[in-house]
């Protein structure tokens, strides 16, 4: 793969979406070839998962919970994140498989090694170059979503704090791939610190 694929994880709340919208701006800027995408989503069939699986209304087991977002990203690899990197492009991506290694593997117990076999299958071998790992408590994020909460926000903070573990674990294990970037009041000083970090690799 010829492009670069640089993903952005966290908890609830943490300003994924913000943060990663923002270099993908900044990344244009720089007359760099960048795709924004977000997970679950970015094609026709991703995105009505997606809808299926935020839906408070809907049970989901958590075998069919992993499924899904398993599906959802087989779907965007083939369609647009491989043929990408392929051209050359920089892919942005707010979440990718360590968010289910971290949602349904620490939070709901599926097995870790059966999440990543699995995932290793769903993006047919396809690894971030970088992830950014926006840590945030977990009561802090929690806080912005007070209002409207999706099926997996309105899941409890033991839940939640377990998730947030799982990611810490992930990114102590993976330091080279991994950048913890402490979530500050002021976004623009957040994105500072990211800017550092991608300008670096």
């Amino acid at each position: 793969m010829k492009g670069k694929f640089i993903t952005f994880e966290g908890s609830e709340g943490c300003g994924k979406s913000t943060q990663s919208g923002m270099l993908f701006r900044y990344l244009l800027a720089k007359k760099l070839k960048v795709i924004y995408l977000r997970e679950p989503g970015g094609v026709k069939i991703s995105e009505k998962i997606r809808q299926l699986l935020l839906d408070p209304k809907n049970k989901i087991s958590p075998q069919a919970e992993t499924l899904l977002y398993m599906a959802s990203r087989a779907c965007v690899v083939e369609e647009i994140i491989k043929p990408a990197l392929r051209q050359g492009k920089t892919v942005v991506c707010d979440r990718f498989l360590d968010s289910t290694i971290a949602y349904q593997g620490f939070g709901l117990g599926i097995d870790i090694k059966l999440i990543k076999l699995m995932g290793n299958f769903a993006t047919q071998g396809i690894s971030p170059d970088l992830t950014i790992f926006l840590d945030l408590p977990v009561k802090k994020g929690l806080k912005h979503r007070d209002k409207c909460k999706d099926r997996i926000e309105q899941r409890s903070i033991k839940y939640h704090e377990k998730v947030r573990k799982g990611y810490l674990k992930l990114a102590y294990a993976l330091p080279e791939r991994i950048k913890i970037v402490r979530v500050r009041e002021d976004k623009f000083k957040t994105q500072d610190n990211i800017r550092e970090i991608v300008d670096a690799f």
